[in-house]
């Protein structure tokens, strides 16, 4: 493999120079010092948009993934700029998504209390069949994505708590959580198309 950039100080690299060893020699240390430098920024902006920590926060995880996945396509100079749109699109989508099931939710829940007197949600065996399906994809997964998934879901831990508890970088966390989530959903579309 080639020596790249790596044996220089992280730091004090560039913003292209970062995205280059990543993209070039798939530098874990070089995505975790993008991370490092822009996450405070992008959490405030992300903050400012969602008004909530928790929405910020996954805003921000959701900015560090496609960022790592497009990074090949980056061609400026500073990586701020780019982020902080990557961050902004992504923070409208989720808020257009919450506004859509807090609609559906309302409309539902006018229908139910119509139908039923009881505040318990009906039971649906789809839904009991589907549980049962997620349940069982997570349990074909390795232990340490297991404790990944229930660090984050769960607990609700911070990406960089879950770096710390796991000695895992922040930035193979966000990776590893995105490709997880992926390999759910092809797991519960496979089952569902037998």
């Amino acid at each position: 493999m080639p020596v790249g950039l790596i044996g220089r100080n992280n730091s004090r690299m560039t913003d292209k120079e970062l995205a280059l060893e990543v993209v070039q020699h798939g530098s874990h240390k070089a995505f975790a010092e993008i991370v490092h430098r822009y996450s405070g920024m992008i959490f405030s902006k992300a903050l400012g948009v969602m008004h909530s920590e928790e929405g910020a926060a996954e805003v921000t995880q959701q900015t560090f993934v496609r960022a790592f996945e497009r990074l090949d396509s980056w061609r400026g100079t500073e990586l701020a700029p780019w982020l902080t749109a990557i961050a902004t699109h992504t923070a409208l989508k989720l808020l257009d998504k919450e506004r859509r099931r807090r609609t559906v939710s309302v409309d539902d829940l006018s229908v139910s209390s119509v139908l039923s007197e009881s505040s318990e949600p009906p039971y649906s065996e789809d839904r009991e069949a589907r549980l049962q399906q997620m349940e069982a994809a997570i349990a074909q997964l390795s232990e340490q994505d297991q404790q990944l998934l229930h660090f984050h879901y769960y607990d609700q831990l911070r990406t960089a708590d879950i770096a710390r508890q796991t000695g895992l970088s922040q930035s193979n966390v966000l990776v590893r959580l995105h490709r997880i989530r992926e390999r759910l959903k092809k797991a519960m579309n496979h089952d569902r198309n037998d």
